[in-house]
């Protein structure tokens, strides 16, 4: 997949969360079967998929703001690289989300 068919939100993601999702993903879904892996209770790995779930909701409503869409089509453009552009947007929305 061409890096600008990459799904927005997926970008957004840290290294941890992806494994989580690829753990999850592999594991069909079963929280019981995620909670061992990572030797916690299920209530812990609940809390850790509704944060995921939210931080994936955050950032898909804040991608169609008019200033990311920018930044992200600098990036595209290649005047940009990618890792700069996700500090731009991180940086943008925490400055936002702190007004």
């Amino acid at each position: 997949m061409d890096i600008k068919n990459v799904p927005d939100w997926i970008l957004s993601l840290d290294e941890e969360d992806m494994e989580f999702i690829k753990k999850f993903v592999l594991n069909s879904g079963s929280l019981k079967e995620i909670a061992k892996i990572y030797e916690v209770s299920y209530p812990t790995v609940r809390i850790k998929l509704d944060r995921l779930i939210e931080k994936i909701k955050l950032n898909d409503a804040t991608d169609n703001e008019e200033f990311i869409k920018f930044i992200k089509q600098l990036s595209i453009d290649d005047r940009i690289n990618l890792e700069e552009a996700k500090l731009i947007i991180e940086k943008y929305k925490k400055e936002k989300g702190e007004r």
